[in-house]
């Protein structure tokens, strides 16, 4: 009798995941050589993250983010608002790039979606920046009070929409005269008397107009998506995920109001981060569930070095972002681990998880001493300096690159990236990555 998905083990649920990234449901390929492309790039990855040898070491190219805008001579003013120029500029680096994966633009936000519902978590070109500006920018606050750790603990839905997102999102301020939904019983009455304000209804118009454009946008960015698979170029992202620690810091308390919190309200804190685990956990599983590539990226901001001490990392950061790691784990998924900044001081603990099922990428930590330390337990991602591929000579990216094939590709289980994405730059010096993969990084 066939298992179901619940009777299945960690290892069986990957390998059926694998294999749906392999053969993805719904992809009509361009031409046979285009599937055959397909199927290497992505056995290349499966290899490299289980730590294998592959036929040689597969690169991601750092222009992941924005780079594309920059490249087709045009901003990210303009391709955040004209979705055309978007997929003109993407469709560019598609077809002038031969790398081992694509990016569609889902790191481009929908500019007139952030106008609608007037959002305040980010500044972006001609709101808050230069229309010039390459990238958008984040707005550090206490967006969550101090004594509201007790309201998101009991009921995290009701604070988001009655407390967090009128804060965030401007539209949604009269939200805040809404009564809990848990206040229904039986016979509606007055429930749907604030309904009737008119700042209310002009809230959900804002909705309504921002989910129009969202709509619009995704339309885009699926159109070069799909025609990127169908040329063979496989995705390596499917869902985006947040230490419940990061969360805390960077969606609600903000970076001075999470260090302070550490000291004077350690117990909210954990409390805190137990109740955001599996809301992290479901919704980033949802998301590879209706996608090929079985992986979650998650970006590490609050962890690094800088940020805190070991003993603070061992018993605020890492207890719950483990729990969030292995249960992607569990489920077959693999989580890349985006190490922001240097973990140099984490390499002791990090590796804690079982062989091959989690792939660490790294941008400023010492990625020799990393291979040395977790190697042989995780795939090891990264550190092609960005300042070096915006800066350097082709040349000297290619030297760089070959240094860390030699080292960190020995045996397998190394993916050459960069560092962290880039906005602009020579596109010599991301073609010389590529070559530097073809020529040293071959497995024998």
């Amino acid at each position: 009798m066939e298992k179901t998905w619940a009777e299945l083990s960690p290892s069986q649920k990957r390998e059926e995941r694998f294999k749906r990234w392999l053969s993805p449901p719904g992809v009509t390929f361009t031409s046979p050589q285009a599937e055959k492309l397909y199927k290497e790039r992505v056995t290349r990855f499966i290899k490299a993250f289980t730590l294998q040898k592959p036929d040689r070491v597969p690169c991601i190219l750092p222009s992941m983010g924005l780079y594309a805008a920059s490249y087709a001579g045009t901003n990210l003013a303009t391709v955040m608002y004209d979705f055309d120029e978007m997929k003109r500029a993407w469709r560019k680096v598609l077809h002038e790039f031969d790398a081992d994966t694509y990016v569609p633009p889902v790191l481009v936000p929908p500019g007139p979606s952030l106008e609608a519902i007037d959002y305040k978590l980010y500044k972006w070109p001609g709101h808050g920046l230069s229309k010039n500006t390459l990238s958008y920018q984040a707005v550090e606050s206490e967006w969550m009070k101090p004594d509201e750790y007790d309201a998101l603990i009991r009921d995290p839905s009701d604070f988001w929409l009655r407390t967090y997102l009128p804060r965030v999102f401007g539209a949604f301020k009269a939200f805040t005269q809404l009564q809990p939904w848990t206040t229904f019983e039986e016979i509606p009455g007055a429930t749907f008397i604030p309904f009737g304000n008119p700042e209310v209804q002009a809230g959900f118009n804002a909705i309504m107009k921002a989910g129009t454009e969202s709509l619009k946008w995704i339309a885009a960015v699926g159109e070069v998506a799909g025609e990127a698979m169908a040329m063979g170029f496989p995705g390596v992202m499917s869902a985006l995920a947040k230490a419940p620690f990061d969360t805390l810091g960077d969606t609600l308390r903000g970076t001075q109001g999470i260090m302070m919190d550490m000291f004077q309200r350690p117990e909210k804190v954990h409390a805190a981060m137990e109740r955001i685990a599996p809301i992290a956990i479901n919704t980033a599983i949802a998301s590879v569930n209706n996608a090929a590539a079985p992986i979650v990226m998650m970006p590490l901001h609050k962890g690094a070095d800088s940020f805190m001490s070991i003993k603070q990392y061992e018993t605020f950061y890492w207890p719950t972002f483990k729990k969030v790691v292995m249960a992607f784990v569990n489920e077959g998924i693999t989580p890349v681990l985006f190490a922001e900044g240097s973990y140099n001081n984490r390499l002791d603990i990090i590796g804690d998880f079982p062989k091959g099922t989690v792939a660490w990428y790294f941008d400023q930590t010492d990625i020799f001493k990393a291979k040395e330390k977790i190697g042989d337990k995780c795939c090891i991602m990264g550190n092609v300096p960005t300042s070096l591929v915006m800066t350097g000579t082709p040349q000297q990216v290619k030297e760089h690159c070959r240094k860390l094939i030699e080292v960190c590709g020995k045996g397998g289980g190394y993916v050459l990236s960069g560092g962290a994405s880039v906005d602009e730059g020579n596109p010599e010096n991301m073609r010389a990555m590529m070559a530097a993969v073809r020529e040293y990084g071959v497995y024998k």
